[in-house]
């Protein structure tokens, strides 16, 4: 990714000395940078909010109570889960925070809920049915509030950042359920193959 930038970067400096722009091509770069720290800025504020809501729903049984609410649902999805009923608490709290629109949350709790599904994984070389499940579940990432997008959004000075609400639920919605299909029906397929 490095030689990606540097190539990008390098190509717009030879371009805007070759067209004589070169100090529209600094200064957009200076810009954008001054934008780039605004908007990490603005995140900072939001992710803290839902951060501490997220621990807050953990300490107060929250995450015990959706887990239990999930329970049924998980058994079918996850039927290779083996006896770690943790496991279930951990993708509950996955999704929600992917729910919250918090990603960078939900990324170290992603790799623990793979590691305890590792654990129970008989074959340690494939990935069992669950693991691909939760992969395609926690990369089609399903969100009620987009808060990182808002947090972009504001700071980059959206009139109406949460506009993206209702878009946001629509197809983060289509993109999750497709997932747990596309796992289901591949999960079969795979099987004959086998």
């Amino acid at each position: 990714m490095n030689y990606i930038f540097f190539i990008l970067i390098a190509g717009s400096l030879a371009i805007g000395c070759i067209n004589g722009t070169l100090s529209n091509v600094t200064n957009s770069m200076l810009e954008a940078c001054d934008t780039a720290v605004k908007i990490a800025f603005s995140l900072i504020g939001i992710m803290a909010f839902w951060l501490g809501i997220m621990r807050i729903a953990e300490k107060a049984g929250l995450v015990k109570i959706i887990a239990k609410i999930l329970e049924p649902i998980a058994k079918i999805l996850f039927k290779d889960r083996g006896n770690n009923k943790n496991v279930t608490g951990d993708i509950a709290m996955s999704v929600a925070a992917n729910a919250l629109g918090l990603t960078n949350a939900a990324t170290p709790i992603g790799l623990k809920v793979m590691k305890e599904l590792q654990e129970d994984n008989k074959n340690k070389e494939t990935a069992t049915d669950s693991m691909c499940m939760f992969l395609g579940m926690n990369t089609a990432g399903f969100q009620i509030i987009p808060a990182t997008v808002i947090a972009v959004l504001a700071g980059a000075g959206a009139k109406n950042p949460t506009d993206i609400i209702l878009p946001t639920l629509i197809v983060t919605t289509l993109s999750f359920l497709t997932a747990i299909i596309a796992a289901l029906i591949l999960k079969k397929v795979w099987r004959e193959h086998e």
